[in-house]
């Protein structure tokens, strides 16, 4: 009875252990696959062949070189005449005409005057301070100072433009006055106007001009010599011409530039502004033998001011100053945007060419069938591209329409054909060997003409990995050096921009599933 006992239970507890088991079973299943999951992928992870990816950029082989240039400019120091207290009428960077008025000279003080700047020349000073701000450089502290008084001189302008709105005023009440007194005899007139003459020369109010000095009242206004733009600063370069610089000008960190602006009296023969006179310029940039190298043979070059970003073209000559070799660039226009400055940040422009740019080390080759162009046809539905195929069924010959990847069409003078000449007769197609055979015969459409597939020509291309396998891109190279070439947009089955390619093309083969690892 016992040994029934015992067997009953173990038979329960059996059941009881399959119960467990049953309630567990679809859990038990889920983290199973996904274990399994998981070991495949390292697996196959661990014994696939990993390549480093190149995303593709746009824009030239290389960096176009920036340099810091001198500029030579046609400069003039002008000079007080006599010793008396100065006045301000242009500004910092002002064009003046030939005899338009400068500064002038009085013997006493003028008496301080209020000036408040309209909204018109409000915006011109926010505008100029947001210029500065943008294209400061601490190492040119100096530039601070040619600002502070660029700001100073228009609110002087300011001043001046208000007294001379004044005058005018004075001037019409005067006018008015004239014109109330015309009732009087000619005798008396003729008085009135001797008397007024001679009262106008007692009080000192008579206007006479002698060269570039205009008398009014108790102030000697002088005017520019000749027309050109105003400076209120030297640094010692005036004077100095391309042929006759030495090295040591070329160092920034001896530059000092002289402020003229004084509040209060000057001497004879100090310094007042400085007037340059001519548009023409030159750009002097020390070059180091690998920049004279590029350049050699050049003529003209395009010139990128780091300052504003704006650009201009000018003449290129290379010359030798001691034992440095320094690009001269002649330039015919733009200097009134830079007349403050003696030093300039400039960009080089060298690289012209630009496109896509790509490693040298990701291009490879691959044959290709090449097949004239007449024989290409379109499908039943028009929209895909192929050959029709000659094919045998027992003893009779017929057609099928073969669909094909074109990677390149290059006209008859072996020139790529696009879509402006897309038209030209003759040429040959580029087809990927997998789609046809050798000896395979092709029909052309509406005629008996056929053609035996065996001539082969190589293209150079890269390995697009977008997909997760290698994909051959044909490209077109435009430039290289010896790690990267520049490669042109509009190849057909070629390159887009941030396509993901393999940096090392000969490590792979063409659709092979590829683990990409970070560029």
């Amino acid at each position: 009875m016992s040994g029934r006992r015992k067997f009953s239970e173990t038979v329960k507890n059996i059941f009881l252990s399959i119960g467990k088991l049953l309630t567990y079973n679809i859990t038990t299943i889920m983290f199973g696959a996904l274990l399994l999951y998981m070991i495949i992928t390292v697996v196959l992870y661990a014994t696939s062949g990993h390549v480093t990816s190149y995303q593709v950029t746009v824009g030239p082989l290389t960096k176009n070189p920036v340099c810091t240039a001198l500029a030579i400019r046609t400069e003039e120091v002008v000079t007080a005449e006599k010793s008396g207290y100065i006045e301000y009428y242009a500004t910092e960077g002002m064009q003046v005409r030939q005899n338009g008025s400068v500064y002038s000279l009085s013997n006493e003080a003028q008496e301080t005057a209020t000036a408040t700047l309209t909204e018109e020349q409000m915006e011109d000073v926010r505008s100029s301070a947001s210029q500065f701000s943008y294209a400061y450089n601490s190492n040119h502290f100096y530039d601070t100072y040619s600002y502070k008084y660029q700001v100073r001189g228009t609110i002087l302008q300011a001043v001046q433009d208000d007294r001379s709105a004044s005058t005018e005023t004075d001037q019409s009440v005067q006018d008015g006055s004239a014109e109330r007194e015309e009732g009087t005899s000619d005798g008396e007139t003729e008085g009135t106007d001797e008397t007024q003459t001679v009262g106008d020369e007692e009080n000192g109010n008579s206007e006479s001009s002698e060269g570039n000095v205009i008398t009014i009242g108790n102030q000697d206004v002088y005017t520019a010599p000749e027309a050109g733009i105003v400076m209120y600063s030297t640094d010692g370069y005036e004077n100095k011409t391309a042929d006759s610089l030495v090295e040591e000008d070329f160092d920034q960190m001896t530059y000092q530039n002289q402020n003229l602006i004084v509040n209060g009296e000057v001497q004879a023969g100090d310094s007042v502004y400085k007037l340059v006179t001519s548009e023409n310029w030159t750009l002097m940039v020390p070059l180091t033998d690998q920049m004279a190298a590029a350049l050699a043979g050049r003529e003209s070059i395009q010139v990128k001011f780091v300052k504003d970003g704006e650009s201009q073209n000018g003449s290129l000559t290379i010359v030798n100053i001691g034992s440095q070799k320094v690009a001269k660039i002649e330039l015919v226009n733009g200097m009134t945007r830079y007349a403050g400055d003696r030093f300039l940040e400039v960009e080089l422009v060298i690289n012209t060419q630009s496109g896509l740019k790509i490693p040298v080390s990701s291009i490879v080759e691959k044959e290709f069938y090449t097949v004239p162009l007449d024989f290409l046809t379109l499908g039943d539905n028009g929209d895909t591209q192929g050959f029709l195929k000659e094919v045998k069924k027992g003893d009779t010959y017929s057609s099928e329409f073969v669909n094909v990847t074109i990677y390149k069409r290059v006209d008859a003078d072996g020139n790529e054909i696009t879509d402006s000449t897309q038209d030209t007769t003759g040429g040959l197609c580029y087809v990927d060997k997998d789609t046809l055979q050798a000896g395979d015969v092709l029909i052309k459409p509406d005629s008996g003409e056929t053609y035996t597939v065996g001539d082969t020509d190589n293209l150079q291309g890269v390995y697009n990995i977008n997909q997760g396998y290698a994909v051959f891109r044909q490209i077109e190279i435009l430039d290289q050096n010896e790690e990267y070439c520049i490669v042109d947009q509009g190849t057909s089955y070629g390159l887009r921009a941030f396509d993901y390619i393999v940096r090392d093309g000969s490590s792979v083969n063409e659709e092979e599933i590829l683990y990409s690892g970070s560029n």
